[in-house]
Parts: structure tokens; C-alpha cells; sequence
């Protein structure tokens, strides 16, 4: 369908690639260390695909906003809550048996992405309109898009070659292919850019990493957004060129990020496994505790007395350590205490 070979550099990414995922899980940390690094990784992620499009709030902002949403937001504060809200949703998503990638998960992502940032008639609905793509620099226009009336054909053949492969050809050259194409195809008025590189990521699931949510795709791209934007894009009009555009630099160029991607997290993962006491490792029923209370909020004794057979005594145990690794607090006294999460 697309014009690419697999070269001796998309080979020799390719097999680092697969050479580093197993390298990754083989690593084990507590769930508490990773869901604070996967905070991390979407405030990350966030700030990337945001800052790639031109948003200029700066990472140590981003950080604030996610975890205190301000009361009136400005439209760069939203895209940052958009996106990370979208994170959220697409990993709900994929938590799901009956997952399916479709045309309803892009437009419910762009629908996220785009929240308040659009009119309600362009929020989760391919365009209806003719865009086009300028170069800022040149100040003129460098690709004319195809026709806003084949953009639903051609967004499902596209999704249609995803689901036909998925199990065919290389998740990483899957998920490269769809990018770019989905980018030529630019099936939106506004957001293409946030909501491919959110459908990427649900490609790139399949990968079989169990840190998979610890990584910020996104990030490469925005250390280099003019060379990012080279290798994605294309010039023309897309009726003239669509036959002979080509996919191999591009991909050299995707997998390339994800390697770099792999390699960055393996450091910090590598630092936290060190630094990782063996004090530290909770307990499977410990666990049960944590998890509780990141669903609920918090969690009391007799919450607790239904999730493990544990004796009284035992359970009480069980909260101190938490606290004595400053994962919880307690708050109230007599019948009515509770944990919390510590601050």
C-alpha cells in the first residue's frame, strides 16, 4: 500500500528495539514507584505534544497545572489538560478486552484533544472544509491536502490496513506507517498532530512492554520539532504525489525516537532499581491497600478486612509499614480513622 523497505538501519532499530523491551522487563519495582513514574511520563508527554505544536508553557508549568487544575483556563492551559486527560482515557481504553482500534477511538481522542479549543461542530468530527499546511518561514503554503469529502475513505482504509496487519506486520512499523499517513491525510480541521500521536501510542501497546505507560513518545519529537516535522511531512498536493511518497527515511526516523525513548527511561529505570530497598518492596496485601485507596481516595480498617484474610493485629501491621515508608498517613481517630495517600 505504501512505498518503504526494511534497510539495515530500520533492521538493526528494529532488533534493539526488541533487545531493550526484554532488558526492561526483566526489571521489577514496587507498583507505588511506577505509578509515580508514569505521573512523570505523562506530564512528560503532555508538555511534548503540546510544546511540538507551539504551546510555550514550559515543563515545570506543565507540572503545576496537572496537579492543580487552575479555575479559569487559558486555551494553552487546556491543551495540557486535554492531552493529559486523553493519556488517561486512551489507557482506560486499552485496559479493555473488547478494545478495538477504530474510527470511533480517533474521533473520541480528537474529541479529548480538543475540548473547548474548537467549535463544537469541528470537536470530534473529521473536517468538512479544506485545510492547508503553510510553511511559517516561507510564509507560503507547502501542501494542499486531499478533499475534505474522501478524508472518511481515506481515514478508513486506514484504520482498515491497521486491523488487517495488526498481527502481520511489526508493531513499530504498523504504528510508523499509520503516523504519517494519518499526518498526509490530516482528517481535521485543528489537532492532528495531538490526536496521531495518541492513536500511535495505542499501535505501539502491542509492543508487550510492561512499563509501556512510563514512556513519552512524544518527547523525541519535541527535542528536534523541525526535524520531526521534516521526516512526517510531506509538500505538494496530495493528488499529485499520494503514489509515490516515501515511507523508509520516515520510518528509520520512528523507530529511531522509540529506541531513544527506551534507552532514556532504561536509565531512570536502572537509577530507581539501585536506589530500591528491599524494605521498600511492598506485599501483595499491602498492595491491595494502595490500590484501594488510589480508586476510592482512601481506605479504613474495615475496607481493609474485606480485601485479605489477614487477622486484625496483622492488618494494623500492614498500615504502619505503609506509613513507615511515607506511602500513606493516617487521618481521624477511634472508629472513624482512615489512610490517605501522603501528601
Amino acid at each position: 500500500m505504501w512505498d518503504y523497505k526494511i534497510t539495515l538501519k530500520l533492521l538493526e532499530n528494529l532488533k534493539a528495539i526488541t533487545r531493550e523491551i526484554t532488558e526492561l522487563n526483566s526489571l521489577s519495582f514496587p507498583k507505588m514507584v511506577l505509578l509515580e513514574l508514569e505521573d512523570v511520563a505523562n506530564a512528560q508527554s503532555a508538555y511534548s505534544s503540546t510544546s511540538v505544536e507551539g504551546n510555550p508553557l514550559p515543563l515545570t508549568e506543565v507540572k503545576k497545572i496537572l496537579k492543580t487544575t487552575p479555575t479559569n483556563l487559558r486555551d494553552t492551559e487546556r491543551e495540557v489538560i486535554n492531552y493529559n486527560q486523553a493519556l488517561l482515557w486512551l489507557k482506560e481504553q486499552l485496559s479493555t478486552k473488547s478494545f478495538t482500534f477504530n474510527s470511533k477511538l480517533i474521533l473520541e481522542t480528537h474529541k479529548c484533544v480538543t475540548d473547548k479549543l474548537l467549535p463544537k461542530l469541528q470537536i470530534g468530527k473529521y473536517r468538512n472544509e479544506p485545510v492547508f499546511v503553510n510553511d511559517p518561514k516561507a510564509r507560503k503554503t507547502i501542501y494542499w491536502p486531499p478533499d475534505h469529502a474522501d478524508v472518511p475513505t481515506l481515514m478508513n482504509e486506514l484504520i482498515k490496513f491497521v486491523s488487517d496487519n495488526k498481527d502481520k506486520i511489526d508493531p513499530i512499523i504498523l504504528a510508523g506507517l499509520f503516523h504519517k499517513q494519518f499526518v498526509i491525510i490530516h482528517p481535521f480541521t485543528d489537532g492532528n498532530g495531538r490526536t496521531v500521536r495518541l492513536a500511535t501510542k495505542a499501535i505501539l501497546a502491542k509492543l508487550g512492554l510492561d512499563t509501556f505507560y512510563l514512556f513519552s513518545f512524544e518527547n523525541y519529537y519535541n527535542r528536534n520539532v523541525t526535524t520531526y516535522f521534516n521526516h512526517v511531512g510531506v509538500k505538494g498536493n496530495y493528488y499529485d504525489i499520494y503514489k509515490n511518497i516515501p515511507f523508509t527515511t520516515w520510518l528509520e526516523y520512528f523507530s529511531g525516537g522509540i529506541l531513544d525513548e527506551l534507552l532514556r527511561v532504561r536509565k531512570i529505570l536502572e537509577s530507581e532499581s539501585k536506589e530500591t530497598n528491599p524494605a521498600q518492596i511492598v506485599s501483595t496485601d499491602q498492595q491491595k491497600i494502595i490500590d484501594f485507596i488510589k480508586e476510592y481516595g482512601h481506605i479504613q480498617d474495615k475496607n481493609y478486612a474485606k480485601l485479605t484474610e489477614r487477622a486484625k493485629a496483622t492488618r494494623a501491621l500492614d498500615f504502619k509499614k505503609l506509613i513507615q515508608l511515607e506511602l500513606i498517613e493516617k487521618k481521624g481517630s477511634g472508629p472513624a480513622v482512615y489512610y490517605i495517600f501522603k501528601k
